[in-house]
């Protein structure tokens, strides 16, 4: 069965629209990569100032692949004034992994 992984962003209050509008702007190269099943950003409604950033693969290698090609890619290049990395909206990171043992989806009407 598939592999989840969440990234947990502590991200402060005045950062959260800048992560909000970076991921909206981000180059979509997950979207088309071999095995990437769903792509989920979650902003927190109270009491917490984390971010759970919810992908799903097809397996760990195919998650794997993406995060030594298009990710590491997306991630080192420049990108502010004068060819400067923005500086990070998160104050913190933390990547959990699952597997999933079981699902549901809604049943057809």
């Amino acid at each position: 069965m598939s592999v989840v992984k969440i990234n947990v962003l502590t991200v402060p209050a005045e950062q959260r629209e800048t992560l909000e509008k970076r991921f909206a702007s981000r180059a979509h190269a997950v979207e088309n990569s071999d095995g990437f099943e769903w792509f989920e950003l979650l902003r927190p409604v109270e009491g917490t100032d984390t971010y759970l950033v919810y992908t799903r693969w097809r397996d760990e290698e195919s998650f794997q692949a993406w995060m030594e090609g298009p990710m590491k890619s997306a991630h080192q290049g420049g990108g502010g004034e004068g060819g400067e990395r923005p500086k990070p909206a998160a104050s913190g990171s933390t990547l959990w992994s699952f597997e999933v043992v079981q699902q549901a989806a809604p049943k057809g009407e």
